[in-house]
């Protein structure tokens, strides 16, 4: 955790505190107090100081685990098990031991919290800012390690989705496992399913996990969000995107590659170079300063140049580079800074991805994502992996 720039974004809150009532599941609960609690607690950051109240079953994890000054536990304030009410009671009591009588929450803190706090004469201001979370966009070099831990058994995934695109055999018509065209693996057809799930397997042994991937070709990697179905075909793109979360740091990976077992059509590869050059535009542009419209802008404009629309000239198009270049992450496998229209201007320890696309039914979907981090004098790409379309 950046402590100092926490301290520096809120010394200047109109508030005593900073209060959380969240899971582990928000970014922000998981990187203000450092602890993986499953069920909602309240954390409160007040005079530079971080306050974890748990409940009595996590209290003795929670001594150990939290990166707070204090952890107390319900029983503290004389409740464990009780009404709504008197859990509210529990919380403002917990909040003004801390001498704070105003309080800011996220804008997604929940709203019933907020007023219960309110009803007991605690002062309660949505952070319309989201402070938090831009603390979060800069990484420190702890955290960069873990990301990159991430990315590498990402890339493992990666391979071994690759290896088996490459070992694949074609269908032909006189073959009784599928139809024409399709790839076949061990003699059955090669589904997205079976990809999808060879990639888990292989993040799982790298201490990684996943709830859902992208393995889509033909028509359904025209889609962005497709995560695929079905039998894979030769000759069409197939887009492999994977974003997985370390189990033990709970830090994300990224990372797109799209492949095609047999030739290509001449549109397809020509996509394909495209692609590789607004990948390449958008590398070019990052540096601290540069803002994340200025890294959008160089990769539409590698896309306009060649005739291809883009949200940039076409907000209504359906086809072309359809979503943004590429976007933060970190506990959050999306988060700030954007790298789009509007985007803010990046630091040194933003971690982005850079990932331009084309999409259209005819032709399908072609994509290709790098992890990047901001450095002092431009980037390093955190993403050990080769670029190359055709394979088998």
């Amino acid at each position: 955790m950046h402590r100092s720039r926490l301290d520096e974004m809120l010394s200047d809150i109109e508030a005593d505190g900073y209060l959380l009532d969240a899971s582990q599941d928000d970014a922000n609960q998981l990187y203000l107090s450092g602890f993986t609690g499953p069920d909602p607690f309240v954390t409160l950051y007040a005079d530079g100081e971080i306050h974890v109240l748990v409940s009595g079953l996590e209290y003795g994890r929670a001594r150990n685990e939290a990166l707070a000054d204090t952890v107390e536990r319900h029983a503290d304030y004389d409740y464990e098990y009780g009404g709504r009410e008197e859990r509210n009671d529990m919380y403002a009591a917990f909040v003004r031991d801390k001498g704070v009588d105003s309080v800011l929450m996220p804008p997604r803190g929940p709203v019933g919290t907020a007023d219960a706090l309110r009803d007991r004469g605690i002062d309660v201001t949505v952070d319309a800012d989201d402070r938090i979370q831009e603390v979060r966009a800069v990484k420190t070099d702890e955290e960069v390690s873990a990301i990159r831990a991430a990315q590498a058994a990402n890339e493992a995934a990666m391979r071994r989705a690759e290896s088996m695109l490459a070992a694949a055999d074609v269908a032909d018509e006189s073959d009784d496992a599928a139809d024409a065209g399709v790839l076949l693996h061990d003699g059955d057809p090669l589904t997205s399913e079976r990809v999808s799930t060879a990639i888990e397997t292989t993040l799982l042994e790298h201490g990684c996990a996943l709830d859902e991937t992208i393995v889509a070709g033909g028509t359904q990697a025209a889609d962005p969000h497709d995560r695929g179905s079905g039998p894979l075909r030769a000759n069409e793109p197939i887009i492999v995107d994977i974003f997985p979360r370390s189990k033990e740091t709970k830090y994300n990976g990224d990372m797109t590659r799209t492949f095609c077992v047999g030739e290509p059509s001449d549109t397809a590869r020509e996509w394909y170079d495209l692609t590789e050059r607004a990948f390449e535009a958008a590398l070019d542009a990052i540096s601290p300063g540069a803002t994340g419209e200025d890294v959008h802008d160089a990769a539409c404009e590698v896309y306009e140049a060649a005739g291809e629309p883009t949200f940039r000239t076409d907000p209504e198009t359906e086809t072309g580079f359809i979503h943004s270049t590429g976007h933060g992450i970190g506990l959050d496998v999306h988060e700030s800074p954007g790298l789009s229209s509007g985007g803010e201007e990046l630091e040194p320890g933003h971690v982005v991805t850079v990932e331009p696309g084309l999409y259209d039914p005819a032709v399908g979907g072609i994509r290709i994502e790098d992890l990047i981090v901001v450095t002092e004098d431009g980037y390093e790409n955190l993403t050990d992996y080769p670029i190359e379309f055709v394979v088998g």
